[in-house]
């Protein structure tokens, strides 16, 4: 319990971001890519994941990633489950670098419906928080997608957000609550608006103990969540890059209050396998450096 309160307290009051290195079977392509690393370097999906935990444990043990600038890290489950530096990830994370271990608890998303695509059923939700929870993982994340401004399909996937999120709560985990707008919609501004509301009603039936995050897309409206940010309930709210450049999400970072970053395309921007360790650092640095300064101009 000492572990969990010194963590909560942490993630409510520390400064710094959340690195978001939780890409998933779906995802786990592209980071390679963009990594530098193409499909032909490997032939099974266990070769696969393989590679994307060597490009996480760079990350994590590099010098420049520490509990100075990062107030927590997202992983995917294969990373729960395995090693870094001889030790299971998240003792790793917060026992050498004093940074908070999250999991990355959804299965994925169903077809877009209502103007929003809902997570898929989590069967082995309760089996996966019972693990986390073993692991000594502090809190998870989830996440849903809204993409057109439907009031009927923004209650939707907020309910099942919180919905999920008080299960969560009662495993005695702390839920990070993602419901992302698409930087592309047309209705960007006005599906906002409509998060917002259902947010403040999903808070209001939350009970006086219970404490969550949400991650959110960067809102075309300056401070559109500050009552959010101020709100008891919420330990943090955190703002996802969601395919903006790093420049141009650490700007609307930047202008926002009381929000700090949790990216993951704009986190490892730059990197590459092929870098020597000095250089990778050194860019790793850079990123996580500009990342910490919008989330504290926020």
């Amino acid at each position: 319990m000492s572990n969990f309160n010194e963590q909560a307290e942490k993630i409510r009051t520390g400064e710094g971001f959340i690195a978001a290195l939780d890409q998933s079977g779906g995802s786990t392509p592209k980071a390679l890519r963009l990594y530098g690393i193409g499909a032909s370097a490997w032939a099974s999906e266990e070769e696969m994941f393989d590679l994307v935990h060597r490009m996480r444990t760079r990350i994590i043990t590099s010098s420049a990633f520490s509990g100075r600038r990062l107030i927590g890290a997202i992983l995917f489950e294969r990373t729960m489950d395995s090693e870094v530096g001889g030790r299971p990830t998240a003792d790793y994370l917060w026992g050498v670098k004093r940074v908070v271990p999250f999991l990355k608890v959804d299965r994925g998303l169903e077809a877009e419906e209502d103007g929003v695509q809902l997570m898929k059923p989590m069967a082995d939700l309760d089996d996966l928080l019972e693990r986390a929870r073993a692991a000594n993982i502090f809190g998870t994340k989830m996440r849903s997608i809204i993409r057109r401004a439907s009031p009927t399909g923004i209650a939707a996937n907020v309910g099942q957000q919180f919905d999920i999120g008080r299960r969560i709560l009662e495993a005695g985990l702390v839920p990070i609550l993602e419901p992302e707008i698409d930087i592309h919609s047309p209705e960007k501004a006005e599906a906002e608006e409509l998060l917002r509301s259902e947010l403040a009603s999903g808070l209001g039936q939350l009970g006086p103990d219970d404490r969550v995050l949400f991650k959110l897309t960067l809102p075309e409206k300056e401070n559109l969540y500050i009552d959010c940010v101020r709100h008891p309930n919420v330990l943090r709210v955190v703002a996802l890059s969601g395919g903006y450049s790093r420049t141009e999400a650490n700007r609307r970072l930047g202008r926002n209050r009381g929000m700090v970053a949790s990216f993951s395309r704009a986190l490892v921007e730059g990197l590459s396998a092929s870098q020597p360790e000095a250089e990778f650092d050194a860019a790793l640095d850079a990123s996580i450096e500009s990342i910490f300064q919008a989330s504290r101009a926020g």
